[in-house]
């Protein structure tokens, strides 16, 4: 399967949470900033349903969330991505791992962690078209 078939795959995750009307125009570097945010807003919302008792949609939220993971998974290209690629892979297993295991123990710290480390690869990402720019402002003419 090739990059795009992943990020095909990856975005159909995303769409299964309601996203907006402008996934199909975004950019690649975009969808998956939005996965990102999907993940994060359904682990958010998992949370207050576990703190509120409500096991059926906690469930429901944070297997939603895995969804999404798996998609930002299958999207790894390890070929060209090396060992980047090769960490991510192994972050978002321990992830999904992470996740399975809040639900079943109704722990909001859980969450909070894995919240935590999507923020922190997030964040990372979101800097990526600054840095490109940066580098493309700083080629010689």
């Amino acid at each position: 399967m090739n990059y795009s078939s992943h990020l095909d795959s990856a975005l159909q995750q995303y769409k299964k949470v309601g996203t907006q009307t402008g996934v199909e125009s975004a950019s690649p570097h975009r969808l998956i900033q939005m996965l990102m945010e999907g993940a994060l807003e359904k682990i958010n919302l998992a949370k207050g349903y576990m703190q509120h008792g409500d096991v059926a949609l906690k469930g429901s939220h944070i297997s939603w969330a895995i969804s999404i993971i798996d998609g930002l998974r299958m999207s790894l290209d390890i070929e060209a991505g090396g060992e980047i690629a090769e960490n991510l892979d192994a972050l978002y297993d321990y992830m999904v791992r992470r996740l399975v295991e809040a639900n079943l123990d109704n722990d909001v710290e859980i969450l909070n962690e894995v919240s935590g480390l999507i923020l922190e690869i997030k964040t990372a990402w979101d800097a990526v078209p600054g840095l490109l720019q940066e580098q493309g402002s700083a080629q010689p003419v």
